[in-house]
């Protein structure tokens, strides 16, 4: 009888030692963890459930790795964790962690592509641009990205991140050819995005480009030379860095397949990345009589008629930077 009671107890206190065991662990799993402060780690593909743990108790997200593997094969989570970049705030719960890896809520990377930059701007920001994989194993035609804004994730590769890029630009592109106004001088959509480049460079004003867009479509009807700066900078640098000067005289009067101060009609591909807005606006266009303008000296431009009204508002804007000058010296 005595030998019965003392197997019962045996059983009973294991009994307790099991619950209590069972109570710390679900406990300790819920509350919060060592974590000092936010810290970013990345699990490969391949990585094992031990090796995992190992890793999160390395670098001090889990007090009790052992904890974690048993949890996880005990929940059947094991087979779904998932590789990626994970960060993880100060005193995270070994729970939260588990899901947050379970549900592969990994970090998102944004990269944004400023409206006109040229293909060659454009790629450094790629090149440069954190936990993306491989090189641009070609570099993109001039004007082929849209720019924006676009998320990727650790081990996306350049290339992959550079053809979103440039199917966005087609679709944009497709949409607002398919909605533009009739009887414009451009023939394809091509044609609208080498224009679009150039309205692009013209301003940074988004209210001025479809009135810009205007003076380029009415002097393309008139079949007039565009004359616009911005495609003899990009005939002298080809796109690949800025000038870093004025430009002269002598570098509008280049012969050169990009420089409008001397071919009629459009250069043969795009200057720069135009993006939404400047397609719009070339398909778009305002409706205007215009067909020249100046800067104004306020960012913006003044617009014109005819020549002798715009050399007038050239000779104004001469005026005004040589007060500008003498009054910085």
């Amino acid at each position: 009888m005595k030998r019965a009671f003392g197997v019962l107890a045996i059983i009973a206190a294991a009994a307790l030692l099991a619950g209590g065991v069972v109570l710390w662990c679900n406990k300790t799993f819920q509350e919060p963890g060592p974590l000092a402060r936010e810290t970013v780690i990345v699990i490969e593909r391949g990585a094992g459930l031990r090796q995992i743990a190992k890793q999160l108790g390395q670098a001090g997200i889990l007090r009790y790795p052992f904890l974690f593997v048993a949890k996880a094969k005990w929940t059947g989570v094991h087979h779904q964790l998932k590789a990626g970049e994970y960060a993880f705030t100060s005193r995270t719960s070994p729970a939260t962690v588990m899901e947050k890896i379970r549900k592969g809520d990994v970090v998102v990377h944004r990269i944004t592509i400023p409206e006109g930059l040229t293909t060659h701007q454009a790629v450094k920001l790629i090149e440069d641009a954190p936990a993306l994989d491989g090189q641009l194993s070609a570099l993109p035609a001039e004007g082929s990205l849209l720019p924006e804004t676009y998320d990727y994730i650790y081990g996306d590769t350049r290339s992959a991140l550079a053809q979103r890029m440039k199917k966005a630009r087609d679709a944009t592109l497709k949409d607002l050819w398919s909605k533009r106004a009739e009887g414009l001088p451009i023939a394809n959509p091509q044609a609208a995005a080498i224009l679009a480049s150039i309205v692009e460079k013209e301003t940074a004003d988004s209210k001025e480009r479809p009135r810009i867009a205007a003076v380029f479509i009415n002097r393309l009807n008139r079949n007039m030379r565009l004359q616009s700066d911005p495609t003899v900078v990009y005939a002298l640098t080809d796109g690949k860095k800025p000038l870093g000067r004025p430009l002269t005289r002598t570098d509008l009067t280049i012969n050169h397949p990009y420089n409008t101060y001397v071919i009629k009609g459009l250069p043969p591909g795009p200057i720069a990345n135009p993006g939404t807005a400047s397609l719009a606006a070339v398909l778009q266009p305002a409706t205007t009589n215009e067909l020249y303008f100046v800067a104004n000296g306020t960012g913006g431009h003044t617009f014109s008629k005819t020549l002798r009204e715009h050399n007038r508002n050239v000779s104004r804007w001469r005026r005004l930077q040589r007060n500008q000058k003498s009054k910085s010296k």
